[in-house]
């Protein structure tokens, strides 16, 4: 099994350390890089070509706004996944349209993020509820980036609203009766003709043309939030480590009365920078 690299990009050493105690956790994922601020998050990305990269918004040499570019430029293939603590409409939007495939707040249960990140590794649009509706309506705003949607051939049409509807590659092949890698090809030439980074983007602009309800698209893109039953604390709160080294340990609440004590060995590892 292929295992999804991730790359963590917070600049509070307690939250970086807490969430990659918590990711390491999980079979399917393997941390390749730790950064502190975007300067040094495009440095290892090089170096290390990460399928997701985990981006804190607000960080003081570098904010995530300003790294999302140069991420973009220097790991295309990387998917960028925002963990912040804000959830300004205009950030959110400004983060989207730059190319991030997803936004997450820092309140997120820990079984939500894990699904999240699982998803921006497919490259499928995943946001949490609390802002998918800011987001929307403040795409549907902006009226100065008009793309006419009439140069898509039929084919095109029916992928681009079929992507707005959360479906995978596999399920786009199922529901047209095509190879998925004809679909690979659809939804390549959908994103560049519109002049859209993400699937992201291409479920906001397919919004604003009408071409499915807002409502549907809200209910996809915040699929692991809204499906997610069992009532879990914020990923924020699962580190609870104590000072003393080699052994820290870390309290991971999976139910409302119910606690897993789990002992990571940190041992002070060399962290990439």
């Amino acid at each position: 099994m292929n295992k999804i690299r991730i790359l963590v990009v917070d600049d509070q050493t307690l939250i970086r350390d807490g969430l990659v105690a918590i990711l390491s956790l999980q079979s399917d994922f393997e941390i390749v890089g730790e950064a502190e601020d975007g300067i040094d998050a495009v440095q290892i990305a090089r170096n290390t070509k990460p399928d997701v990269i985990l981006l804190d918004m607000s960080m003081k040499r570098q904010d995530g706004l300003a790294t999302i570019p140069q991420l973009r430029e220097s790991v295309p293939n990387s998917r960028i996944l925002i963990l912040s603590s804000f959830a300004e409409h205009t950030s959110v939007y400004q983060a989207i349209k730059l190319g991030a495939v997803g936004y997450m707040l820092k309140d997120t249960a820990r079984i939500e993020l894990l699904q999240a990140i699982r998803k921006a590794a497919k490259n499928e649009p995943t946001m949490h509820p609390s802002i998918a509706v800011k987001v929307i309506n403040e795409f549907n705003s902006r009226k100065d980036e008009e793309i006419n949607y009439g140069q898509l051939t039929r084919r095109e049409m029916e992928t681009l609203k079929l992507i707005a509807l959360g479906c995978s590659n596999q399920e786009i092949a199922m529901k047209l009766v095509v190879h998925e890698r004809t679909i690979a090809k659809y939804v390549s030439s959908v994103l560049n003709k519109l002049h859209l980074t993400n699937r992201t983007q291409a479920a906001l602009y397919a919004i604003r043309q009408g071409l499915v309800t807002q409502s549907n698209v809200i209910q996809e893109i915040a699929e692991p939030i809204l499906k997610t039953k069992v009532k879990v604390k914020p990923v924020v709160q699962y580190m609870e480590m104590t000072p003393a080294a080699p052994v820290a340990t870390m309290t991971i609440v999976r139910r409302p009365r119910a606690q897993v004590k789990t002992n990571v060995v940190i041992n002070a590892p060399t962290r990439t920078r």
